[in-house]
Parts: structure tokens; C-alpha cells; sequence
């Protein structure tokens, strides 16, 4: 199974910051493209970690990332942080289960989920299975290949919104969906890198790095 688990993706480099532009305004709502994937957002509603703060008669305001940024119908596209801390707390405590794995509970977009803690894996990694469970719309992701046990398979690389572990909520954490059945989803490189990691014996501490 630690086979499986480790996951080598085979993906090309992401970028570190979002494509944003607003494509126009329908009466209360902004149409705005995220990496080219179209939202339409009310005022304090968020669509792949960017959130709609202000609509104003000519452009609207955006933050992502911790950061603002304005936007005109037929502008530039601005580039946004893609990554960011959402939530208050700052460090995760987990405790070594059986066979020595580290699990805990967090969340994806709002829904609860099971992590492991998977170093080997590149990307945070779940089965299609869950990620239908979870509403992900990964189809619509971009196409990649991971080398399982039992060879390559194809995979689809997505961003999720929102990605809570234990307390600390991440925004704009890249994953990978597997076509097969998964136990629980991999706490990968996507997110740990967010992380400072200290392990103790059966005690590993994960604070958010500066």
C-alpha cells in the first residue's frame, strides 16, 4: 500500500500566483476569470480562493492571497498570490496512529475529510471516488500522469479553494485526483511546504511558516 501512497507526480511546475480579470457585471454580480476558469461572485462570496469585496460602476475589487487588487471590465488580467492562510490558527499537533501513519481530520471546501500525512506524494492526492463525494468539478482540471504500483495512470490537477488541517485553514492549495480508490486523502508536498514540521517520536507538530 506505501507504494501506492507515494505518489511521484509527473506534472509540469504551476505557477505561484493566479490569472484574474473581470470579464463584466451582471447587475449585482461580477464576471471574473480565474486562471481561465469563469466565476460569477456576489460581494462577499469566493470562487478558487479569490474573494469579490467591492463592485463599483467601472471595475471591482478583489483580494487574494491576503492581498487587494483592482480590476476594470477589458483590462489586463492582474496576477494575484495564489497562495494564503485563511484561518487563525497556526500549528497542527498529530499524534502517530497505528502502523506509525499520521492522520487527522480537516476539511476540503467545507467538507470534512481524512488526511495522511504523506511526504513522498508531491501534490495533496485523493481518490475520484472522494473527490465526487466532495463536489469537485477535477474533470475540468489540467491533465497529468502519476506512477502507482501498478504503473501510470492519468491524473487531473486542480486547486482547491480552501483546505483546512486540524485548525489551520490554507487557501489555494494544488491537488491531484486519481482515477481509484483511496484510504483517506494524502496531506502531500502542496501543502506541507506551507508548514514547518517538527517530529518528535510518535508527536509530529506542522506550524505555518512566516
Amino acid at each position: 500500500m506505501k507504494a501506492l501512497l507515494a505518489l511521484a507526480l509527473l506534472v509540469p511546475c504551476l505557477a505561484l500566483a493566479q490569472s484574474v480579470s473581470l470579464a463584466g457585471q451582471m447587475g449585482s454580480k461580477a464576471l471574473l476569470v480565474i486562471d481561465g476558469q469563469t466565476r460569477t461572485l456576489a460581494v462577499g462570496e469566493s470562487a478558487l480562493g479569490v474573494k469579490l469585496l467591492r463592485i463599483d460602476a467601472e471595475q471591482v475589487t478583489i483580494e487574494s492571497g491576503g492581498r487587494q487588487s483592482t480590476l476594470r471590465a477589458g483590462g489586463a488580467p492582474a496576477r494575484v498570490a495564489a497562495g494564503g492562510v485563511t484561518g487563525g490558527a497556526r500549528e497542527v499537533v498529530i499524534t502517530a496512529g497505528p502502523g506509525g501513519h499520521f492522520t487527522v481530520g480537516g476539511a476540503i471546501n467545507g467538507r470534512a475529510v481524512q488526511f495522511l500525512v504523506d511526504t513522498g506524494a508531491t501534490l495533496v492526492a485523493l481518490g475520484s471516488d472522494e473527490a465526487d463525494r466532495l463536489g469537485l468539478d477535477y474533470k475540468q482540471g489540467q491533465r497529468g500522469m502519476t506512477q502507482t504500483a501498478n504503473g501510470a495512470v492519468p491524473v487531473w490537477v486542480i486547486t482547491l479553494s480552501s483546505l483546512r488541517v486540524g485548525e489551520v485553514e490554507l487557501a489555494n492549495v494544488k491537488a491531484a485526483v486519481v482515477p481509484a480508490a483511496m484510504p483517506g486523502v494524502l496531506l502531500g508536498n502542496s501543502a506541507l511546504t506551507r508548514f514547518q514540521m517538527r517530529r518528535d517520536n510518535d508527536v509530529m507538530r506542522l506550524e505555518l511558516r512566516p
